[in-house]
């Protein structure tokens, strides 16, 4: 696939917001795009998204049946559609946006970008040359290929790609090039010298721990409960940027459906506060985390107590 910037813009567009131009311009070339508001944030979920009530949606880490009209869940609502970019439900966004985003990894890319001088030097020494677009403070290099998204992978330096946004930036120069090894290595090696962080201070081990004097009608072992908690916990602890509070919702329901069969009580309250803990961790507001926690537990029917 040709990245949207090897192409010339095509000046016969209607009168549109500007933003809304360059974002059909983009979408017409393969690339899904979303707008963005001051400080280069997606706007707001509508309410019937807020705290993860939807569900979210199909392609997101917590998959679920989330088709909303509205430009919610940020990256998860980029498209291609020209007939969803200007539809009334995105009207309002695109007259307030500040910028256009686009998901690299729904467009089949990766973006590496790098945050500062030292991070470009290193790239330049490091990494096989490609499409480069200079940002407020370094430079997005652009690569054929998707892959997971991680940020702080070195000093300076994170992947944009699948379940994240880029800010467009424009052109840049030079032709893309596949994604190689030696990027995708950096995820790898994140995820193995650095292990997320699961507990903060203020938890309390009296109430976050789970065990048999709470959970009496469970049928699961200990090990069981707390390696599938330990799991999920990762996976909060791992959304610094984003999708915290939308990953704390689908591990609680992920933890709650393995319980339907269970006679009760399981007490899974016992290790509700660790996952709240946890997004708070990751800069959740706390009611916030409190309420899609709750939310995620009580989509499935168990008897937790």
């Amino acid at each position: 696939m040709t990245h949207p910037t090897d192409f010339p813009r095509d000046p016969a567009r209607p009168a549109l917001p500007e933003h809304l131009l360059t974002a059909l311009w983009l979408a017409e070339l393969g690339l899904p795009v979303m707008p963005l508001r001051a400080g280069k944030l997606p706007f707001g979920n509508c309410p019937a998204c807020a705290d993860s009530g939807c569900g979210d949606r199909p392609h997101m880490k917590a998959a679920g049946p989330c088709q909303c009209p509205a430009p919610c869940h940020a990256w998860a609502a980029a498209t291609t559609d020209p007939a969803t970019l200007t539809s009334p439900a995105w009207a309002r966004a695109w007259q307030q946006a500040a910028a256009v985003a686009y998901h690299p990894g729904g467009g089949g890319f990766t973006v590496v970008d790098l945050d500062n001088a030292a991070a470009v030097t290193w790239a330049r020494q490091t990494l096989p040359p490609t499409k480069t677009v200079p940002t407020t403070r370094g430079e997005h290099w652009i690569y054929r290929g998707a892959m997971q998204s991680a940020n702080h992978v070195r000093p300076g330096v994170d992947i944009k790609s699948l379940m994240s946004y880029t800010v467009w930036r424009g052109p840049g120069t030079g032709s893309i090039t596949a994604l190689p090894d030696a990027v995708r290595s950096l995820v790898l090696k994140e995820e193995t010298t650095q292990p997320p962080r699961v507990e903060v201070d203020s938890s309390s081990p009296a109430r976050a721990r789970w065990d048999r004097s709470v959970a009496t009608g469970c049928r699961h072992t200990d090990t069981f409960v707390q390696t599938a908690l330990d799991r999920g916990l990762a996976m909060v602890a791992a959304c610094r940027d984003e999708g915290a509070g939308s990953t704390s919702y689908g591990v609680a329901r992920f933890l709650a459906s393995q319980h339907t069969a269970c006679p009760g009580p399981c007490g899974l309250e016992a290790i509700e506060r660790q996952i709240i803990d946890t997004a708070v961790a990751v800069g959740v507001p706390e009611k916030y985390a409190a309420r899609a926690v709750a939310n995620g537990f009580n989509a499935v029917a168990v008897r937790a107590s």
